[in-house]
């Protein structure tokens, strides 16, 4: 799905986000990539593919919903035309109406979403598309009601992926086989920002899914 010279683009919120500087805007360049899957997904890209040209870029913004994330469409993805545009949004929809009562509920979410993609479409023709799957763990503190509606944003991604021909990453499957491993705390101290840990088995099944396929 890579190709030489390509230009990839992380999207989300602050699990893609994931301490990045804002003033630093080159490709490749630690700071400006993050600590988390973004980075560990570009170190191994850039690492085994030191000849291919490769230009990645992290634009997550912590806290983004869907709505937040159209709205800066144009400056923060057509403008940067990647050729691959990778995109893990949907946790801030739900949990801000815990924390805010500030939520996008789930057709809304679709709907954005589905909007965004076509745009993206169109003023990219040319664009290859990853879509990552939502998630969360069932650590003690989090919100029971978050588990159905995060199901439902789940099958929205999965739903949408199929529709744009879009690579899906199975990012709540991945981390509900961790569990078999270690528990909860040992993957995300919160049930919604990884650890080291649980950002390194994201960046691998995204190059897994996306990148080594």
């Amino acid at each position: 799905m890579i190709q030489p010279h390509d230009t990839l683009l992380f999207q989300g919120d602050s699990i893609t986000d994931c301490g990045r500087s804002r003033e630093v805007t080159d490709a490749n360049l630690v700071a400006a990539l993050g600590l988390g899957y973004a980075h560990f997904a570009a170190a191994e890209l850039l690492a085994d593919r030191p000849g291919d040209g490769l230009a990645i870029y992290n634009r997550g913004i912590s806290g983004n919903r869907i709505v937040d994330l159209y709205a800066r469409m144009k400056i923060d993805i057509i403008n940067l035309r990647p050729d691959v545009l990778s995109i893990l949004i949907g946790v801030n929809d739900t949990g801000h109406e815990i924390s805010g009562q500030n939520s996008v509920d789930v057709p809304k979410y679709e709907r954005i979403y589905r909007d965004l993609l076509a745009e993206v479409r169109s003023a990219l023709p040319k664009v290859r598309l990853v879509l990552c799957e939502p998630f969360i763990l069932p650590n003690v503190g989090m919100a029971p009601e978050w588990a159905a509606e995060m199901d439902a944003r789940r099958a929205v991604t999965a739903r949408l992926a199929e529709e744009f021909g879009a690579c899906f990453v199975p990012f709540q499957a991945m981390f509900d086989d961790a569990l078999r491993l270690a528990p909860p705390e040992y993957w995300s101290a919160d049930g919604v920002h990884p650890t080291s840990a649980g950002h390194w088995l994201m960046s691998r099944t995204w190059l897994r899914c996306a990148a080594k396929a």
